[in-house]
């Protein structure tokens, strides 16, 4: 036998207790003729102590950090406790040891405050693993792990493995493809995700579904991208979207209450699509704080539904301020008790819009005084009357900053949110204990591609138009006569069927109510331009298979990896994975990916040709 207890077991209720622990030598330390060693395992560390007839042994067979050591002996009440520790108040009075096996000099300590950088720690992840700080992540990880899979469990679910080995059918990012030797010239595609797999499941009666699965993307990466992530994957059968919302509301507050001890009892908001770019610039807003966009102008096309509102604008109009005057769109927000910024910090602010990641040229404010006098960055354009108007309009009051970006409708909308992210973080508005909810919903089924002058698909091709709206889907010819009218076109107003989860600013979870006819999804891929050839080439077993009774079915996503990410307090998802990539797609570790034997080549029947 090893062990008796784990590192972590022992407490002064066992003093006197014979035992044997088994674990890695994290610090050694000799005073005089005794010598004191703190034994690490999974679960903890308890305190050795090695009186004098063992110390000729260890001047003989030293010990060194990270040494697989057995140690034999009484558990003793320690003189001086360590409370800081759940075995700080007992040690191991040693009568024996085996050192079980050596360990070279670690290129960095193993402890928290490692002195060891990102690169090193990658190539070095089986050591980086022995740390607490990350051991912390991967149980959060497991225990989200185990939440989720016994909350699905009791709601009637089941956990069913689908295909790695899939075809390629590439509809989002680019597949991983695997090349098949018993098929020369043909290949395998790695799943993005299982989505047709869990369809068909749907179409065999299977009518509650879910897995932790792997999914592969070949795409750039980014903190909280990796080309091989893990999704909590789920499909229901007979259902509405409400169902769903209920459902999957349910999943992730049970995911709280288990993991982080949260009982999340408040309803989930709901904000459609259009509200959220209206008053945050994006579809997955962070709600822990207010400071909402106010739209001073916006191109006709765009939000017609809002026209109206944009008229009442105090800049709607000619203002003679070339900046304002020629932006296609216009949009501020006010940043409260934030007036009395130096010329230093909003010289700061507008070097940060200027960033190539937000991409604006520049950035205009206007101070609202204590006193309630105003301050702008444009004085000489505008008089204090027209001013007040227009800290007024995006409700400033005194003491507040309101700040404006101009420019192209696309890009300047996505600068003022990541601007009002910017600002809520500075501020301390985005506290990383405190947590949001929020389901998206109604976006829109089509997205324009200007380029190819064609619709694709906003979330994926087996999205369901709402309801009632899949009359004008089947009914309207998909074709775009005149590029600079698309807005006008019926498809440019049909709404999916579909919501997204959002947690603190971040999609943890996409999922939609399914196509689940033959002909309605034949006219959904003739609207993303295939023919009748290419539809039945890639997906003409999905077809096939609505002609056998489809049930009405819809499911979810939930990104595994972000939600712990988000849970445990991290910006990176990497520090929840066990083995991660580095942001080049490479494993470190492994030194993968690397090259093939010219035999493999030959087997597989393929020739590298690198231009």
């Amino acid at each position: 036998m090893y062990r008796s207890h784990t590192c972590g077991q022992l407490r002064l209720a066992d003093t006197g207790t014979s035992v044997t622990l088994a674990g890695w030598v994290q610090t050694v330390r000799k005073f005089g003729s005794i010598t004191f060693v703190d034994l690490r395992d999974r679960y903890g560390i308890t305190q050795l102590l090695f009186n004098e007839s063992l110390n000729a042994r260890l001047d003989e067979q030293p010990l060194g950090r990270e040494f697989v050591l057995q140690a034999k002996g009484v558990v003793n009440e320690r003189s001086n406790k360590n409370l800081n520790i759940p075995t700080g108040e007992v040690e191991i009075l040693v009568d024996d040891f085996t050192v079980l096996n050596k360990s070279a000099v670690p290129p960095f300590t193993i402890q928290d405050d490692t002195d060891g950088g990102d690169d090193l720690r990658m190539k070095y992840r089986f050591l980086d693993l022995r740390r607490n700080a990350v051991k912390r992540n991967l149980e959060l990880r497991y225990a989200v792990n185990r939440a989720a899979r016994n909350y699905l469990h009791e709601q009637g679910f089941m956990d069913i493995e689908t295909p790695f080995l899939i075809k390629s059918t590439p509809e989002g990012a680019r597949d991983f493809v695997v090349p098949s030797r018993m098929n020369p010239g043909q290949f395998y595609a790695l799943p993005q995700s299982p989505q047709t797999f869990k369809q068909l499941l749907m179409v065999s009666g299977y009518d509650r579904y879910y897995q932790v699965v792997k999914c592969f993307r070949d795409e750039d990466l980014r903190a909280d991208r990796q080309p091989e992530f893990t999704q909590i994957d789920c499909e229901m059968a007979f259902v509405e979207q409400e169902d769903i919302l209920n459902m999957f509301e349910g999943l992730v507050k049970n995911i709280f209450k288990e993991v982080t001890g949260i009982d999340y009892i408040d309803a989930v908001e709901r904000m459609t699509w259009e509200d959220a770019m209206w008053n945050y610039g994006n579809d997955k807003p962070d709600i822990r704080f207010d400071m909402k966009v106010t739209n001073l102008k916006v191109p006709s096309t765009v939000f017609m539904a809002k026209q109206e509102e944009v008229k009442q604008s105090p800049v709607a109009g000619e203002t003679g301020f070339k900046v304002f005057d020629e932006a296609e769109t216009l949009v501020a927000i006010n940043v409260p008790n934030a007036a009395d910024y130096s010329r230093k910090q909003t010289d700061e602010l507008i070097e940060w819009v200027k960033r190539p990641q937000v991409g604006m040229g520049g950035l205009a404010f206007i101070k609202v005084n204590a006193d309630g006098t105003v301050k702008s960055s444009f004085d000489k354009f505008f008089n204090e009357e027209q001013l007040k108007s227009l800290a007024a309009y995006c409700n400033a009051q005194p003491g507040d900053l309101v700040l404006i970006l101009a420019g192209r409708e696309e890009r300047t909308r996505k600068a003022i949110s990541d601007l009002r992210m910017y600002m809520g973080e500075r501020l301390g508005l985005r506290k990383k204990e405190e947590y949001k909810l929020l389901w998206v919903l109604d976006f829109p089924l089509f997205e324009y591609d200007e380029e190819g002058n064609r619709w694709v698909a906003r979330h994926h091709p087996f999205t369901s138009p709402k309801p009632n709206q899949i009359e004008t889907m089947i009914k309207n010819n998909p074709v775009i006569e005149n590029a600079a009218d698309y807005l006008n076109h019926p498809y440019a107003n049909i709404k999916a069927n579909a919501y997204d989860m959002v947690l603190n600013g971040n999609e943890i979870g996409g999922g939609s109510i399914r196509i689940y006819q033959r002909e309605l999804q034949e006219k959904m891929f003739a609207a993303l331009g295939m023919d009748e050839h290419e539809q039945q080439h890639k997906f003409g077993f999905l077809l096939g298979a609505f002609e056998y009774g489809a049930p009405p079915h819809g499911g979810i996503a939930f990104g595994f990896d972000r939600l712990c990410a988000i849970l445990g307090g991290s910006e990176s998802i990497r520090d929840f994975i066990a083995f991660p990539k580095n942001n080049s797609g490479r494993d470190v570790m492994l030194d993968a990916p690397s090259a093939i034997d010219d035999k493999q080549f030959d087997e597989l029947q393929i020739k590298l040709d690198l231009k």
